[in-house]
């Protein structure tokens, strides 16, 4: 008789405690069921349904374009396929800045309609009005700090944030804040590694980088991107872990073929 495993969940509380014991948390991007179930089963700590689902899944330029209820989709999908992790959601562009009102009913939308776990939202001192009410909801929230792609067109460059000393002493004020409105945790994204070490240090909360060197608590990629699923884009902080893109391009022109040559369906692939 198998004896069926309780798995168990990873909670906020959980992310807390790594941090304090020094352990590190991993963290990977995905927007469909079938991904989600493989990148959960491996043991991954926290999945983000990233607003970037607007590039990867729908080919946009920017993250600006995706909705409230896109980004639904892609989530119920994750959450459907999960047993262990932590399921995080961006707030999409539009769905949340200027009217906290409107972010409540956002996230309480993200929450009722997909069954995730938290939230994630982009920026600082802004957005606080937003974070505490939603929190007041009881939805968990996790900050973003340092390239904050919803804001693209106001820096008009996607390059590495907080290099100048005014930029940096924001961001960590702006770090402190976000923990002290209530952030679970927050991400960094393309900042200076020192920088990036130092709001670590200075947060009781996790804070997880990507771009943002080694000194913090954990690490996040785009699964398509490490998957070398991608490859038009090579920043630095991508380890490529799978070149997918010649695999994947591999085996489509092999099917083609054989297709074409009539070698597929062979008499044992056939009723």
């Amino acid at each position: 008789m198998s004896v069926h495993k309780e798995v168990k969940k990873v909670t906020t509380h959980q992310l807390q405690e790594m941090k304090r014991r020094g352990e590190k948390i991993a963290m990977l991007t995905a927007y469909d069921y079938t991904m989600a179930k493989i990148i959960d089963h491996a043991g991954i700590d926290v999945i983000l349904v990233g607003d970037s689902a607007s590039n990867v899944m729908a080919g946009h330029e920017t993250t600006l374009p995706i909705t409230l209820n896109e980004m639904i989709y892609h989530a119920s999908s994750v959450v459907r396929a999960v047993d262990r992790a932590l399921v995080v959601v961006d707030l999409p562009f539009g769905s949340y800045q200027g009217n906290s009102k409107e972010a409540l009913t956002s996230a309480i939308k993200i929450m009722k309609e997909s069954g995730a776990h938290a939230v994630k939202m982009e920026g600082g001192r802004e957005i606080k009005d937003s974070i505490e009410r939603i929190l007041t909801a009881g939805i968990p929230v996790m900050g973003h700090l340092g390239l904050t792609p919803q804001s693209i067109y106001k820096f008009g460059t996607y390059t590495v944030r907080a290099r100048e000393e005014q930029e940096a002493a924001r961001l960590l004020e702006d770090a402190k804040l976000l923990e002290e409105f209530g952030c679970f945790a927050i991400v960094l994204e393309k900042i200076p590694a020192t920088l990036a070490g130092k709001v670590a240090k200075n947060l009781t909360i996790p804070v997880i980088g990507i771009g943002a060197g080694g000194g913090v608590d954990g690490q996040v990629l785009v699964t398509h991107d490490m998957l070398g699923m991608t490859h038009e884009f090579s920043p630095r902080f991508l380890r490529r872990y799978l070149n997918l893109y010649d695999s994947m391009n591999n085996a489509f022109q092999q099917y083609i073929k054989d297709v074409k040559s009539r070698d597929f369906p062979s008499e044992n692939e056939q009723y």
